[in-house]
């Protein structure tokens, strides 16, 4: 039997620092999603808004649980079973909360409609069952060592999924803006939901800035760093989310004077509509249904 310890613990020069880098960062995601829950108390909001506040509590989670692994695989020479599992759990929630946050946003769920088409629903089937194969691959390379044949098929498997993850989310931010654009014409309320979407535009650009650092540019860094310094390869990875996590909160912050949310706050007073799609030639086609409920309630509500 052969170990190998430093004199401080079990990890290598690369991981010494990681325990505390997870829980200074879990720190700083807490405060982060107390002040946007503080934030949402003050203003007329949206359900995503909280939904928002829940990925950023669990990302604070999951980093604790993480902190927590790795301090006793520093100390015990192996990772504590309970931790871990409580760890791969909210690692899975926060991964599939993150996708699922930004396809909503990305199809301007609430913010612009409170429809989805069957295309953007389709997304969430593909997307959620993905980040359950991710999180598999991801809890067996933990548990693999480097040297076997299983630990770079499932890492591959893992890189492989994660970019369609990426890339899947991207896909409803096309179909919107296309649609729109066809229906622009003849659909005056098409039009004012493509000013809408032209809003996100920004949004758009940052999270194909936030996959392309965290997937390729971190990861061309930690190849190029050396050895005991690539635990800066994670700690880039952590500020960049946050970075990524306050834009995104600044960006759709509940604010009377915000561009973004310039839209009822309330269901009842917009109309519904169904915006139905086909393949072929009548894709782009809209069929709009309204009801005057909304506005019936609004006006009994004033007498």
């Amino acid at each position: 039997m052969l170990t190998e310890k430093n004199p401080h613990g079990y990890l290598s020069a690369a991981e010494i620092p990681l325990p505390r880098l997870y829980l200074y960062m879990a720190g700083v995601f807490f405060i982060a999603a107390l002040v946007w829950v503080y934030n949402l108390m003050n203003y007329s909001v949206f359900k995503i808004h909280w939904l928002m506040a829940a990925l950023a509590f669990t990302k604070s989670t999951s980093l604790v649980f993480h902190s927590i692994n790795y301090y006793f695989i520093n100390t015990e020479g192996h990772p504590i079973e309970g931790w871990a599992v409580m760890y791969y759990i909210t690692h899975l929630l926060k991964g599939a909360l993150l996708f699922i946050t930004l396809a909503l946003i990305g199809t301007g769920w609430a913010f612009v409609k409170y429809i989805l088409s069957d295309k953007e629903k389709k997304i969430f089937m593909i997307v959620i069952p993905l980040q359950v194969l991710a999180n598999v691959a991801y809890i067996i390379i933990e548990s693999t060592e480097e040297g076997s044949s299983e630990y770079y098929v499932w890492k591959e498997i893992l890189f492989l999924v994660d970019l369609i993850c990426c890339g899947a989310i991207l896909f409803p931010v096309v179909w919107s803006i296309r649609h729109l654009q066809e229906a622009s014409s003849t659909d005056g309320k098409a039009a004012m939901n493509l000013e809408k979407l032209k809003l996100f535009r920004h949004y758009y650009v940052m999270i194909v800035c936030y996959i392309y650092f965290t997937r390729i540019i971190a990861i061309l860094l930690k190849f190029t760093m050396p050895f005991q310094w690539q635990w800066c390869y994670e700690f880039l990875v952590e500020v960049s989310t946050l970075i990524f996590f306050v834009l995104t909160g600044y960006k759709f912050r509940p604010a009377s004077n915000n561009p973004y949310l310039q839209l009822p706050q309330d269901e009842d007073d917009v109309e519904n509509d169904e915006v139905v799609t086909e393949s072929g030639a009548l894709e782009g086609i809209s069929k709009v249904k309204k009801t005057s409920n909304g506005r019936d309630r609004q006006k009994e509500s004033t007498l």
